[in-house]
């Protein structure tokens, strides 16, 4: 069997994803999907972080200093980012990168190899559309594993901000292949996942499932 090349991914891929020449799994693929579609809701919230501003200095003094940003990691994660490789001589980058850069790293490697237009413009939103609209050419690529991670770390460090994490509920009906009662759900997925065998099922196919063992 040959399993996906995501690093924190273990699973077989199936005989349709090897047909599809994929190298990571359906699920890393969705995953990547939800997480570029929810970048314009948490722009929303990032911005408004962004705006917040607290007092420099405390108390009441015969000197004013100016307002300074509430949070520099947000500041950072909206902030521009610079258009090639930055080479930190004397180390002192802090902070995590900018979502244009991480994004835009992406779009440029992807249009460096194969005909692709570019976005019009270079905006989180616009950059993660792209993205999408890549996403089935990206998963056949050597370097998609490394996408994947690098597009996590990048969600990671939004979500300590934003609180606007996928949540996970279980779904309380078995696997239609292996029985198991392991299907959970997440935000934005397209399907619903069997945790034991790894199966993916859309809510019409387990509609049609708890259909037929109504039937039985």
């Amino acid at each position: 069997m040959t399993e996906c090349i995501a690093a924190t991914c273990s699973r077989d891929l199936r005989d349709h994803e090897i047909a599809a020449r994929q190298l990571v799994c359906d699920p890393c693929v969705h995953a990547m999907r939800a997480w570029l579609t929810s970048i314009p809701g948490q722009m929303i919230v990032l911005r408004e972080g962004s705006m917040q501003r607290e007092a420099g200095g405390g108390g009441r003094t015969g000197t004013r200093t100016a307002p300074l940003p509430g949070r520099l990691d947000t500041l950072n994660l909206c902030g521009p980012a610079a258009a090639g490789t930055v080479i930190d001589r004397h180390g002192d980058q802090t902070g995590d990168i900018p979502i244009v850069g991480t994004l835009g790293s992406w779009v440029r490697l992807i249009i460096e190899e194969r005909p692709a237009t570019p976005p019009t413009t270079a905006t989180e939103v616009t950059l993660a559309a792209w993205l999408v609209l890549h996403l089935g050419w990206s998963s056949q690529q050597q370097w998609v594993g490394e996408m994947r991670s690098e597009l996590h770390d990048m969600m990671a460090a939004i979500w300590r901000i934003t609180s606007l994490e996928p949540r996970t509920r279980a779904v309380s009906r078995p696997c239609p292949r292996c029985q198991y009662l392991g299907l959970i759900e997440r935000d934005w997925a397209q399907y619903t996942e069997c945790t034991g065998c790894g199966g993916l099922w859309t809510k019409d196919e387990l509609n049609a499932d708890a259909i037929r063992r109504a039937a039985a």
